[in-house]
């Protein structure tokens, strides 16, 4: 296991460097979009054990932090979804990716054209909704009332602090309408991995049989994919 770097260009043209977690250096490499935000942090044990029993298939994988997100030092604010598939697909065609695995609302952030497979998938504004609800009850704990049709209409306006992260209009305006893409891809549902889900966790935490479930659906794809 090892970071390799790789770098994306800005909407403003300026290039920005991040690395990503690189496992495996033989076979079919297969780019890991994360979760989003704090699902990504509930996800990530999960997303390297898989990544460590696909290495160990002979698949290598590549999973980088998100720009603005993780250990990334771009400006949170400043991305949004049209500048997360770029990034994601500068590191694919960089890397030579052959296949896409992307986790929850990763979907949303995957490279478009590149096929792979989802698991459980989520549209943007079942996302945005989740997050705007955890707003208001916050704010209600310390006193304060706030009311979604406002907090959307300011977040289109000028972003938007959620769960601790703030997110720019744009981000804002595109999660409101973002559906994963369906061409070319297969999405995983949960009971295809069973237990329950870790995104629903109040921490991170780890499954062995998840981990188990999804490599053998991701390694048994790949090894088709090469032969077909």
């Amino acid at each position: 296991m090892r970071y390799t770097d790789w770098s994306f260009t800005a909407p403003d043209g300026s290039r920005h460097a991040d690395s990503a977690l690189w496992l495996g250096e033989s076979g079919p490499r297969l780019l890991i979009v994360p979760a989003l935000l704090d699902e990504g942090h509930r996800l990530r044990r999960l997303s390297v054990e898989v990544m460590r029993r696909l290495a160990n298939s002979g698949i290598t994988c590549i999973l980088p932090d998100l720009p603005g997100t993780g250990d990334s030092d771009f400006p949170l604010e400043q991305a949004d979804l049209a500048l997360w598939r770029k990034a994601m697909g500068d590191l694919a065609q960089d890397t030579g990716a052959q296949a896409v695995f992307a986790l929850r609302g990763g979907a949303l952030a995957a490279p478009e054209g590149l096929a792979g497979w989802h698991y459980a998938p989520i549209k943007g504004a079942s996302i945005l909704r989740q997050l705007i609800r955890a707003r208001i009850i916050a704010s209600r704990e310390a006193g304060v009332e706030e009311r979604q049709d406002a907090l959307m209409e300011q977040g289109r306006a000028q972003g938007l602090e959620l769960a601790g992260y703030r997110l720019g209009a744009a981000m804002i305006a595109q999660l409101g309408g973002a559906q994963p893409a369906t061409e070319g891809v297969s999405p995983i549902d949960q009971e295809l991995v069973s237990g329950a889900p870790l995104w629903l966790r109040a921490e991170p935490g780890e499954s062995r049989e998840q981990a188990d479930a999804l490599a053998a659906i991701l390694a048994i794809g790949l090894r088709d994919g090469a032969k077909a």
